[in-house]
């Protein structure tokens, strides 16, 4: 058991050691060597976890892939179509808030280009089941278009260095009160103490 753990925190460190490179260097400026010198470790110990750099970049993507997956699926769930995006819309920001760095990189990363493909388009992606609950059953252009500046411009706005000054609670209100804005939701009241 002792050995699959530590397999397990290498794997790990090796993912974070990779993230932070890729934010320094982006994914192709990393090497494979490079992230074995960071780790301290051999080239040979990062191919016993992955192959390919590829292998990495998927595997350093997938934990946000997976909870936006889970967060479509719970947002379909929801009864009322106001509901369906709210949550969606609060679950997209709070991933973006969360993988900032992650997020950074989306924007002009061939490498993670290349990976969020295989997400979004290798299989029924919730990249559709996103849209669907977004625009609706039969969205005119200014919703489509709406609804892809709300999501990319959330997505560049949480990646954006020049934000990374304010804190975790203030980017996620003020990137869902954005979100709101450009889906045409209103505005939360706060709540009211008793």
């Amino acid at each position: 058991m002792a050995a699959v753990a530590g397999h397990e925190d290498t794997r790990t460190r090796l993912l974070a050691t990779a993230l932070k490179l890729f934010t320094e260097h982006g994914v192709e400026g990393t090497s494979l060597q490079m992230i074995a010198d960071e780790l301290g470790v051999t080239k040979a110990a990062v191919y016993y976890h992955f192959k390919t750099k590829d292998e990495i970049t998927e595997a350093v993507v997938e934990p946000g892939l997976r909870e936006l997956e889970s967060i479509v699926q719970a947002a379909a769930r929801e009864r009322r179509p106001g509901a369906r995006i709210d949550h969606l819309l609060a679950g997209f920001v709070d991933v973006v808030v969360r993988h900032r760095a992650l997020v950074a990189l989306f924007s002009g990363d061939p490498g993670v280009a290349r990976a969020l493909e295989k997400h979004f388009f290798g299989k029924e992606s919730f990249m559709t089941g996103m849209m669907t609950i977004l625009n609706g059953p039969e969205p005119d252009a200014a919703r489509v278009v709406a609804v892809h500046a709300a999501l990319g411009g959330i997505a560049l706005a949480g990646g954006a260095p020049e934000l990374a000054r304010f804190s975790d609670d203030v980017l996620r209100e003020s990137l869902l009160d954005v979100g709101r804005k450009l889906l045409g939701r209103p505005r939360r009241r706060p709540a009211v103490p008793s």
